[in-house]
């Protein structure tokens, strides 16, 4: 039997409380209907016996606080919500009781945003992480030494796992449940919640924003004007000049600053723009990448899939208004 520690932090949202703790639950459930007995036992473990969520509208009593557990098999940082600095100083303390049962051995799944917090730990320095599409540069500049993953929604490193954006969550729940008691019992679960058990990425969904939260006047400049000519074929070699800056140094200053090479970040800039034409539906497919500087209808195409997971015309399918 594994034991599982759902943390009730303050600013936790409920759906990922009760989403969480239903799914442990009921996959106890689906052990007992097969003649099995319960595999997890489930906690709401908090530092006080009760949490006001979402400005006093829930109350969430724990069932246990983290000083009555000595050891736990799996912690789960749910999602929260709010000015993430201040949540993260809200719920400082947990912080040491983290450490220490991962150091003795405990698992930890991040779910969404909540990686904010157990990134604050620095147990997650210098592992990969997934977090919100929205979240991922905010995230990278509070803490630079955590890798962040942007192709997959889950990750799983070292006793710690962490999923993308909101409902990935559940994803995460279905590839622990898997880890710890096979595809059969994971399947179940996805079936009985209706869960997309193959979503892989988060591509799909994610808007590129791109970084400038930064002081390089050049790269803020370039950024400007890459997407204010989105029509326009840009070099690389036509920026530096502009710029009077060589290209070497150029390319290293633009990549420390937004986390994308120049090339990269011309790409998805264009393909923001061809993502929002075909939502409108009005062009042709070929149209539209003309309109943004592409004569070769194929090779953007590539591009297109590399950035969102899905081709132009599948792209089309799903999201067109």
């Amino acid at each position: 039997m594994k034991h599982i520690s759902i943390l009730v932090l303050e600013g936790t949202t409920l759906t990922s409380l009760d989403g969480t703790h239903q799914l442990f639950n009921r996959v106890n459930d689906f052990l007992k209907y097969q003649g099995k007995t319960k595999f997890y036992e489930v906690d709401l473990v908090s530092t006080k016996e009760h949490v006001s969520l979402n400005k006093g509208l829930y109350t969430i009593k724990a069932t246990r606080k983290i000083d009555e557990i000595a050891k736990t098999d799996l912690i789960v940082v749910p999602i929260i919500c709010g000015d993430f600095a201040q949540m993260i100083k809200e719920n400082s303390g947990f912080v040491e009781w983290i450490k220490e049962q991962y150091t003795n051995g405990s698992e930890i799944a991040s779910l969404c945003v909540g990686s904010f917090f157990l990134a604050a730990t620095g147990i997650l320095n210098g592992k990969n992480c997934a977090t919100h599409w929205a979240c991922q540069n905010d995230f990278q500049i509070m803490f630079p030494k955590v890798k962040v993953v942007k192709e997959t929604i889950i990750t799983d490193e070292n006793g710690i796992y962490t999923s993308g954006g909101n409902y990935s969550y559940l994803n995460l729940l279905l590839y622990i449940f898997e880890k710890h008691l096979g595809r059969e019992v994971s399947l179940l679960a996805a079936k009985m919640f209706e869960i997309d058990i193959d979503r892989k990425t988060q591509n799909q969904f994610a808007i590129f924003i791109g970084q400038k939260r930064h002081n390089d006047k050049d790269v803020l400049q370039a950024q400007d004007y890459i997407e204010k000519h989105t029509d326009k074929k840009i070099s690389v070699g036509e920026l530096c000049l502009k710029y009077s800056v060589q290209r070497r140094t150029f390319e290293r200053r633009f990549k420390e600053s937004t986390g994308n090479s120049v090339l990269e970040y011309i790409q998805r800039v264009k393909v923001e723009v061809v993502k929002k034409e075909l939502e409108n539906g009005c062009n042709t497919i070929n149209e539209i990448v003309f309109n943004v500087g592409y004569n070769d209808v194929n090779a953007f195409r590539k591009i297109f899939k590399k950035y969102v997971g899905l081709s132009p015309i599948e792209y089309k399918k799903k999201f067109a208004v």
